[in-house]
């Protein structure tokens, strides 16, 4: 029998870059746009508060672009402040690079099991695919403890013992969707 569990946000992720005001290394996303426009050309800013001191900073969405090659739907939901657009920045590689941040994804996911609280470990094999609704790196060993009702340690012996296998390797962090099985 063949689960599905989904890897889904709970909230914006925490942004790991140092404040100018405070040394703080941690800023809150919540949002909001700023987008400033100058005859053709536009900028747009995610705004950032810094969980310590509350200082804003911007982290560069567009810079110096021209106004008729933005998409009428992106300048939309840049005005709206559309919280799912700035999840969606938030996720992207590029982005993170050129304003130097990190995320930090603690206390902002959930591990939904598909209503149940752990697998029956009484079957003989169990197949599980874990699938993220966003690049949220996470321990799978971590994982598969939660969603099986075990300690890490007791996921890593079953690992060592060869119960639970995957084409994947379980040690490190993952973002992407995976499977493994687990055999009694």
């Amino acid at each position: 029998m063949l689960e599905t569990w989904v890897v889904a946000p709970t909230c914006l992720p925490v942004v790991l870059r140092r404040c100018h005001a405070c040394a703080s290394e941690r800023f809150r996303a919540n949002g909001k746009f700023r987008v400033n426009a100058n005859h053709k050309l536009i900028d747009a800013w995610l705004l950032v508060l810094c969980t310590t001191c509350g200082e804003t900073a911007k982290l560069t969405v567009l810079e110096r672009t021209n106004v008729r090659s933005v998409r009428p739907a992106l300048l939309a939901r840049l005005h709206d402040n559309d919280p799912v657009l700035a999840a969606e920045l938030l996720q992207d590689p590029a982005l993170r690079r050129r304003n130097h941040i990190a995320l930090d994804w603690t206390d902002a996911w959930r591990l939904d099991t598909g209503g149940s609280d752990h697998l029956d470990l009484d079957r003989e094999v169990i197949d599980v695919t874990v699938r993220f609704a966003a690049r949220i790196p996470v321990r799978p060993v971590r994982l598969i403890a939660e969603g099986c009702g075990l300690t890490r340690a007791e996921v890593e012996r079953l690992i060592e013992e060869g119960s639970l296998v995957s084409a994947t390797r379980l040690t490190g962090k993952l973002s992407d969707d995976f499977t493994f099985t687990l055999k009694h």
